[in-house]
């Protein structure tokens, strides 16, 4: 696996996206399609693409992704990672919705109408794990043989944030992309990934389910916040936390560098910004990239636009 095979990758999990968008477009009056077959529809479009590069690419999934101990201290502190970033990616979220839709918010009609457990194991756990494994596991792997270890940050990161389809969350999960590899590269293990992409994913769907005493309740609850928020309380939910992002990003690194030190793989973690100028034979950005690029910025596009026009 290498970078021109994970942009082919790409570009076909992006091509099988817009092609399940209008079938389903089109099958819905017949069919239907609640909640959860959508996610699990939108995990395997992820996946199938990803599962067939790897092997015509005869690579061993287990040894790509880096599925390597870490120890039990270290597990304890991403966990603190976790929570030290979440207000940066709140702020990054604050800034997008100034100008797109809470995305996550405005499914709430549809998350708080399926069983929990359901939705806190698809959303909560598998989806992450899933995501690490692509994103992560394939993505950046497959990068950095062909490019630098920061080429392979920054590449995997974006795909990780088009990969959304929606300006929202590819605003705050491109943050997270370039964060998760850091701890990865302080760990030399995915696991490290996962369990943040777990706990980030998991809390969000935690905090929609203990909003409500009953469905209707909860749906409300969310629904008005959204609808009741402007301008000026963004910019203060922005301006409050970017004083407090300053701060627990700054522990955030702390904990990151401790945990390196842990893992004996500080050297590691500088090489991230060392081999920055270093060159590679092999490219990170090809045509195939280009192409998907286009398609998911034209996608993204057009949905924020009927959004307004239907306003």
């Amino acid at each position: 696996m290498n970078g021109k095979k994970v942009n082919w990758i790409f570009l076909a999990s992006i091509l099988l996206n817009i092609l399940t968008v209008v079938l389903l477009v089109v099958m819905y009056p017949i069919f239907g399609m609640d909640i959860v077959s959508n996610l699990i529809v939108s995990q395997l479009i992820v996946l199938l693409p990803a599962a067939v590069g790897v092997f015509l690419a005869k690579d061993n999934l287990i040894q790509l992704a880096g599925f390597h101990k870490i120890k039990i201290s270290t597990v304890f502190m991403v966990i603190l990672f976790t929570f030290l970033i979440m207000p940066l990616v709140t702020l990054v979220n604050a800034i997008s919705m100034l100008f797109v839709d809470n995305t996550v918010a405005s499914m709430s009609g549809d998350i708080l109408g399926a069983p929990f457990i359901v939705m806190f194991l698809l959303m909560g756990v598998l989806g992450p794990f899933n995501e690490e494994l692509i994103c992560r596991g394939i993505f950046y792997q497959g990068y950095k043989r062909s490019g630098t270890t920061m080429q392979a940050m920054l590449m995997s990161a974006l795909l990780f944030a088009l990969m959304h389809m929606n300006f929202n969350q590819a605003a705050y999960a491109f943050v997270i992309g370039v964060l998760v590899v850091l701890l990865i590269e302080a760990t030399g293990s995915i696991w490290s990934s996962i369990i943040v992409h777990i706990v980030i994913n998991s809390q969000q769907v935690l905090m929609l389910y203990m909003l409500e005493d009953d469905t209707e309740a909860g749906l409300e609850m969310v629904q008005e916040a959204q609808s009741m928020l402007t301008t000026d309380d963004l910019l203060l939910v922005i301006s409050i936390y970017l004083i407090l992002s300053a701060i627990t990003t700054s522990l955030a690194g702390c904990v990151l560098a401790w945990i390196a030190k842990n893992e004996k793989r500080e050297e590691n973690l500088r090489a991230v910004w060392k081999t920055r100028k270093d060159k590679k034979e092999g490219k990170v950005f090809t045509i195939p990239l280009l192409i998907a690029i286009i398609i998911v910025f034209f996608y993204m596009g057009l949905e924020v636009l009927l959004e307004a026009l239907l306003l």
